[in-house]
């Protein structure tokens, strides 16, 4: 084993606790060849895709890596703004936010570092900046509320393959999920009522997570159990009943099943059953992205209109407001 990079042996350094706050990742910029090096590694993950190697690499590299970049990259195009993608402008704001009140409540030897599980700043670069700031302390914040093995796990999984590099491990903590934090539950509830106070309220709510295959539920992800339970703790915040306020998975791809209702096939069924108007909420992306802006906000928001809706809106994530950062510092504090 080749252990990585000099260690700083000036023991009179005084150490810190490093913060590693992560999210899935987006390509460099809007264009197929760049698309294509971040669907490679995206897709190639184990984690993400649990098929044997050859059989994926064969599926991966001969049909879906010379079909999907070029759709991707015109859909990114849509999305892309002048500070690039939406995810990492948005992270490097939460960044920022979290770093300056963490350090209020704990102290100036709290450092926060951004990486993305797929493409850049990666993991291996931010946990690099933590090291050379002397973090001897570190906690890995996942921006994943409700915990799934394709997202949460992976992402243990990248750090550990740098962490195993490394002569002196720091000690680690890893933030599994925080899907029923009172704090996460409170942000989350006030901006869906924050929205309903400027432009009304809708006869439904559909609260749409991303959706995992069904075999990976039954292998024991708690992925959707947890989504369940952020969706009960919302209604009861909000004082709604099932009929109000709906669960739905979205961004379902192959033909095995996946956890159900979908998010799609569910809004094509309330267009035609007559539904006049419907507010989506993302509670899984703490940001949002290309599937929040692109998929949600317009996709599916076409699906319904086409199918006889009326009235089609997107709740936007929780991005870098007030409330959703003090939520994240509340989580870390209690590792602190």
């Amino acid at each position: 084993m080749n252990f990585s990079a000099q260690q700083n042996f000036d023991h009179d350094h005084a150490s810190g606790i490093g913060i590693l706050l992560t999210n899935l990742g987006t390509p460099d910029a809007p264009t197929k060849a760049s698309v294509r090096a971040y669907l490679k590694e995206f897709l190639w993950d184990p984690r993400v895709v649990e098929e044997p190697r050859w059989k994926w690499w064969l599926i991966l590299n001969g049909i879906i890596l010379n079909i999907r970049p070029a759709r991707s990259a015109a859909a990114y195009k849509k999305v892309w703004g002048h500070d690039g993608s939406p995810l990492l402008a948005i992270s490097r704001k939460q960044q920022a936010k979290l770093q300056q009140l963490l350090q209020e409540r704990a102290g100036d030897n709290v450092h926060v570092e951004l990486a993305m599980r797929y493409g850049n700043p990666s993991i291996k670069a931010g946990l690099e900046v933590l090291r050379r700031k002397n973090c001897r302390k570190i906690i890995v914040l996942p921006l994943y509320p409700q915990y799934s093995a394709t997202t949460t796990g992976s992402t243990f999984d990248a750090v550990a393959d740098v962490l195993k590099t490394w002569r002196r491990v720091p000690e680690l903590h890893i933030i599994d999920a925080y899907h029923d934090h009172p704090a996460y539950i409170a942000a989350l509830s006030n901006s869906i009522k924050s929205y309903w106070q400027e432009h009304g309220e809708p006869e439904k709510l559909l609260m749409s997570f991303h959706g995992i295959p069904e075999r990976y539920f039954k292998a024991g992800d708690p992925y959707p159990c947890h989504c369940r339970k952020t969706v009960r703790l919302v209604r009861e915040n909000l004082g709604l009943d099932e009929e109000r306020a709906s669960i739905a998975f979205q961004s379902r791809f192959g033909v095995e099943p996946w956890i159900q209702p979908y998010a799609d096939e569910t809004l094509k069924a309330w267009g035609k059953a007559g539904l006049a108007s419907v507010d989506v909420v993302c509670p899984g992306f703490a940001a949002d992205c290309l599937e929040t802006i692109e998929e949600i906000g317009m996709e599916n928001r076409d699906y319904f209109l086409e199918s006889g809706g009326t009235q089609y809106r997107y709740i936007p994530a929780l991005n870098d407001n007030d409330a959703h950062i003090d939520a994240l510092a509340q989580v870390v504090m209690q590792r602190l």
